[in-house]
């Protein structure tokens, strides 16, 4: 979602709309007061100037200028009740109106519909939906032995609600080529202004014995402002991931990077949501019954809309329209529409043939709604046998080869034909580029986004990048304040050799820290050499001062936000580092790393390094080889140019770790093997959001001094980090066993969604809880063995211990937070709730973080 926002942001910034509000309008929606459902074809126009006027839309939503002089604004349709609303001069105001039914009236006898109360029992849309959910098996393609069709799908990114007023209004009276842009979208009725896309080719094959499944990318095309910026894959990316493929016959459709009940779900549809018949018709010459469907709760993560299911005793859907509540909770969203239409092959089986998304986006309603259109058709379905060497296609090339097609290959694959508009894309962007002061908007936009200043001119390649720009200026206890430039160069000036480095000074000790990179890729690369997939191999040296705490900070630790600590961390250590590292990924994600490290460590502040015979030891030298096995099945990840960010949660995440440390060699002081496992995994309970469980275990084998022991991966700073324990102190504890567990349960609001006035505010609520359970065997205890001369003495301060062993009881904390507060923040209130007798320690605490989430 941060990506999304962010790319969202350069798009506003670029053309300037940001600052450009709509001129006067009169918009909202008009729906049914009893079901809730929107009314198109609603008239909508004022009582005087009836000049001015406009009917809703299919999803009954209506834009309109407001009146000259102040007018009465009348909803009129047949059938219900007129609505009648007074709207000033030049007033901007959003009327969501809700019109009721017209009375009956026979020989002065009213007759009104009564309410009932909504009753599954007894209910034949009820009964008409079992029926359709029992079928489901019927439509599944893979009950085939094999299987392909071909896809293609277009994604448009662009502005909605384009008036004629807005034209006019002098900001795109200055630009005609955004002008020549503008055009009629019959989805929304309204004009709108694209400004990116991207479609893909591919084919889709499957196999049952044994089971196997591809999709095969035939071609890629992107154009736009997107292919202004370096990492432009990222919006496409994300939209693709975020405004994924929806199938109805499934119990839980992922969109948005949430799970939406299906209305069709097996496990819960029928408790989930109320289901209406609406009527008996024909849709495109076949006999259907129209069934309409809201959520019970409308905040809950649901659908409203509207199945037509065949009425020939098949219950196979032949059309389905798909909505957002009116009051769902779902974020940025103003609305979202999925068109699916269904036909009938040759054998029999029901098969989706045509998927239409429309979502309109805006943080503000003030402004311009954002809009994404995605476009996907389905053809070419075939049954026939596939040779098994096609399964075996990868789904990466990985010899620097591109997908990238040219427009003869477009005008066979691409099924459904450009608009002017998005054909017209590469001569606005073009023409875009030539306007005086855009060179200088799209450096800064890319600044800010990708947290990296370019060095050469816009519009020419870059060599090199400066940043990251958050590390510029932050602060620790050696340091105080600490300034650091940093840069790395990109594939423009080799697509093989990458070069990165930083140089630190800090005001307090007077001292320069830097760390130098030399990687080389034996895969070209586009730009960034943490492409997907990497082949290579680096050699690094690092000089630097740090906290043991900072070492699993998943942030870089010069991060200015994590530079505002709980407490004061005064026990770090300058190191000196020399690091090989050859790194291999296969296209199933699993990767290997191999590295050899020699580093040597200096206490500083008050940490100190002493033996238990009491020699003050100046520093400690480890020459170590780790060896780390990842696998990350199903992982999706976006490449920014400072590291690789996942864009979907959903599989589980397995690391493997193994390091040892070498006494006698290059002058390593101990012989050490460290093991270490990971598993993360995100489980979705439907409308009870969402659990996230993180698990880690190792082991350190040897008999080792303290520094080399297993700290917990203390979080110090007021900012919410994954994975990491916010109420253990530095180094607080001293183990060579250890397991650990985090969940973290965000509900999504269900229960404040039931709750008067809080549902209002859309908060969502989360409940998480960590413990860690550690071991410190004899032979590492200083406790145990005062006399070995080969264990130091644990951290102390002013003589008072500040790192302990665990007794038999597992540490625990929990955190319980709001998020979703403004849309954008997270507020936890983190509680210790044991080893409280332990010095300096806190019982309770507040952490927050900006999270973005639809």
């Amino acid at each position: 979602m941060l990506y999304i926002i962010k790319y969202v942001f350069c798009f506003f910034v670029l053309i300037g709309i940001v600052v450009c509000p709509l001129k006067a309008q009169v918009s909202g929606r008009v729906t049914d007061a009893d079901t809730g459902e929107p009314i198109p074809f609603v008239n909508v126009y004022y009582g005087r100037q009836k000049n001015f006027g406009t009917t809703t839309n299919e999803r009954g939503k209506y834009t309109l200028q407001a009146p000259v002089k102040g007018d009465t604004l009348i909803y009129s349709f047949v059938g219900y009740g007129s609505y009648k609303i007074y709207v000033e001069e030049g007033e901007k105001r959003i009327h969501n109106v809700k019109l009721k039914k017209l009375e009956k009236r026979l020989s002065e006898l009213i007759v009104k519909p009564k309410k009932k109360r909504y009753n599954r029992k007894d209910n034949p849309a009820v009964e008409l939906i079992r029926k359709v959910i029992a079928a489901k098996g019927n439509n599944s393609l893979k009950q085939n032995d094999y299987y392909r069709y071909d896809k293609y799908q277009r994604i448009t990114f662009g502005f909605n609600n384009i008036t004629q007023h807005f034209i006019d209004s002098g900001f795109l009276r200055k630009y005609p080529l955004l002008v020549k842009q503008v055009e009629y979208c019959p989805q929304t009725q309204t004009h709108i202004l694209p400004l990116t896309y991207n479609e893909t080719s591919s084919e889709h094959i499957y196999r049952k014995k044994p089971e196997a499944e591809r999709n095969i990318v035939r071609g890629e095309h992107s154009e736009g402002l997107n292919e202004l910026f370096a990492t432009g894959d990222i919006v496409n990316t994300v939209l693709q991931r975020f405004f994924a493929d929806v199938n109805i016959y499934d119990n839980s459709i992922n969109l948005l990077e949430r799970y939406f009940t299906s209305p069709l779900s097996s496990t819960n549809a029928i408790s989930f949501y109320q289901y209406y018949i609406m009527d008996s018709l024909q849709v495109d010459g076949e006999p259907c019954v129209e069934l309409s469907f809201i959520p019970q709760n409308p905040q809950d993560f649901g659908f409203s809309g509207r199945l037509w299911v065949l009425n020939d005793g098949s219950y196979q859907v032949k059309r389905c329209l798909l909505n957002l509540p009116l009051r769902s909770s779902v974020n940025y969203i103003s609305n979202l529409v999925i068109e699916q239409d269904f036909s009938t092959l040759s054998n029999g089986q029901r098969v989706l043939i045509k998927d239409n998304m429309i979502a309109e986006m805006g943080a503000l309603k003030k402004y311009h709604n954002m809009l994404i259109k995605r476009t996907t058709s389905y053809s070419g379905f075939d049954f026939s046998p596939i040779l098994d060497e096609r399964f075996d296609i990868r789904e990466r090339l990985r010899d620097g080869s591109t997908i990238v097609k040219d427009e003869n290959f477009w005008s066979l694959y691409r099924t459904d034909s450009l608009t002017r508009s998005e054909a017209n894309m590469s001569t606005m962007v073009r023409d875009m580029m030539r306007k005086k002061g855009a060179g200088w908007v799209i450096w800064i936009v890319r600044a800010f986004v990708e947290n990296y200043v370019e060095t050469s001119p816009s519009g020419k390649k870059n060599y090199v990048d400066i940043g990251p720009v958050n590390t510029i200026v932050s602060s620790n206890f050696i340091d105080k304040l600490r300034l650091r430039i940093s840069a790395q160069t990109t594939a423009n000036m080799n697509p093989h050799l990458f070069l990165k480095g930083y140089a630190a000074y800090g005001v307090r000790d007077r001292k320069w820290k830097y760390e130098s990179e030399v990687e080389y890729s034996f895969l070209e690369k586009q730009y960034s050499p943490e492409e997907f997939p990497k082949n290579s191999i680096a050699i690094s040296t690092r000089y630097d001062v740090m906290a043991p705490s900072d070492a699993m900070l998943p942030t870089d630790k010069d991060n200015v936000f994590a530079s505002f600590k709980t407490r004061t961390i005064d026990q770090m250590s300058y190191f000196r580092q020399y690091n090989l590292r050859y790194m291999y990924e296969f296209d199933n994600h699993f990767g290997i790393t191999a590295q050899l490290r020699h580093i040597t460590q200096t206490p500083t502040g008050s940490l100190f390094y002493r033996s238990l015979g009491g020699d003050q030891v100046p520093e400690l030298t480890q020459s170590e080889a780790s060896l780390i096995l990842r696998y990350a099945p199903g992982e999706k990840v976006v490449v920014t140019k400072q590291k690789r960010h996942p864009v979907n949660h959903n599989f589980p995440v397995y690391v493997l770790m193994h390091t040892s440390g070498f006494k006698n060699v290059l002058g390593g002081d101990y012989t050490s093997n460290y093991t270490e496992l990971s598993v993360t995994k995100r489980f979705w309970l439907n409308s009870y959001g969402r659990i996230d469980l993180y698990g880690r275990a190792g082991a350190q084998w040897n008999k080792v001094p303290f520094p080399l022991l297993i700290t917990p991966a203390a979080n110090n700073s007021y900012i919410i980090q994954r994975n990491m324990f916010n109420m253990i102190n530095n180094m607080e504890f001293m183990n060579d066993r250890f397991i650990s567990m985090e969940i973290q349960w965000d509900l999504s609001g269900k229960l404040f969604n039931r709750i008067p006035l809080l549902k209002h505010l859309k908060w969502r609520e989360v409940i998480g809880f960590k413990t860690l359970y550690g071991k410190l065997t004899d032979k590492n205890n200083p406790q145990k063995r005062p006399l070995d001369s080969r264990l130091f003495e644990f951290p102390s301060r002013e003589g008072v211990f500040t790192s302990f062993v665990m007794g038999d009881t597992p540490y625990m904390e929990l955190n319980v937070g709001i998020h979703n507060i403004f849309k954008i923040l997270r507020v936890d209130y983190v509680r210790r709730l044991n080893y409280l007798n332990i010095p300096d320690t806190k019982k309770n605490g507040v952490r927050f973080v900006l999270q973005f989430d639809f």
